[in-house]
């Protein structure tokens, strides 16, 4: 893998699903990361639900419930999981049932879903042990879709955030961000999931899918939502209130906002027709 999606935590000896540490961070402003994040495309919610047997739905890791209130809005019936409570509660007030555990440790009960699916997790999920509780929770023929959003900015602005984080955070993962391009890392993402996939049976092979999309954001947008990204949620205040001026004045040097190009990158599998 180039490197660890960068969204998401530093660098590490460790597999991302063993840095307990950053995946249990995001709750720490609930709020504002159901504020600043942004959702999915519509097509791949669409192309998921035109891939499963029925409507019942298990997001895994639903954070605040973005992912969630999207199938939602489709029409589908949503029970999240979030090892995190208080990004838990937030979606429970939101109107989302939740129940909280890691998703290997959690027991199904029984219940079994058409679709079990996962926006911006699963690199926070052991890829065996999930797949192979994703396969004790689906119907026969239900989908196992795992998708990230993969932000890319123009060159010029890449560059200037770039040279903030080398300045605040000189030895972190953010510092070396876009040095690889954002879909390459997101898609051997996919890949590490799908190699997971194939050590458990009764899935069929994998299939990775791509969805491109933009989304401009004001430079107040982007200081919003920069908090909630696994390299930052954890800085001390001060290093924080340095990065977000100098990130602040770059955009205001590139007039004010700037356009993030996303490719939505997703590993899909089907459960085969016996358990």
């Amino acid at each position: 893998m180039p490197t660890l999606p960068p969204e998401r935590g530093p660098r590490s000896e460790h597999a991302s699903h063993e840095n307990r540490q950053v995946a249990e961070s995001f709750g720490s402003d609930a709020e504002r990361y159901d504020r600043a994040r942004p959702s999915y495309p519509q097509a791949l919610v669409d192309r998921i639900i035109a891939a499963t047997p029925g409507r019942d739905v298990l997001d895994v890791g639903c954070g605040t419930g973005i992912v969630a209130r999207q199938f939602e809005a489709a029409g589908c019936r949503v029970l999240g999981l979030d090892v995190d409570a208080r990004m838990a509660d937030l979606a429970r007030r939101r109107g989302l049932d939740v129940e909280v555990a890691a998703f290997e440790a959690w027991d199904p009960a029984g219940r079994e879903f058409d679709a079990v699916v996962s926006g911006q997790t699963w690199h926070w999920v052991d890829p065996v042990a999930g797949a192979a509780k994703a396969a004790q929770a689906l119907r026969p023929r239900g989908l196992l879709a795992l998708f990230w959003n993969a932000g890319q900015p123009l060159p010029d602005v890449a560059e200037a955030f770039a040279e903030v984080y080398r300045r605040v955070m000189p030895d972190s993962l953010a510092a070396r961000q876009w040095a690889v391009p954002a879909v390459e890392a997101y898609t051997a993402l996919c890949t590490k999931a799908a190699d997971g996939i194939r050590e458990v049976e009764g899935f069929t092979e994998a299939e990775q899918w791509r969805f491109d999309w933009e989304r401009p954001y004001t430079r107040d947008e982007w200081l919003d939502q920069l908090p909630t990204q696994g390299a930052f949620t954890r800085l001390p205040q001060a290093k924080l209130e340095d990065l977000l001026a100098g990130v602040g004045a770059a955009i205001d040097a590139a007039g004010g906002s700037f356009t993030m190009h996303y490719a939505t990158v997703a590993v899909t599998t089907m459960r085969t027709d016996t358990h």
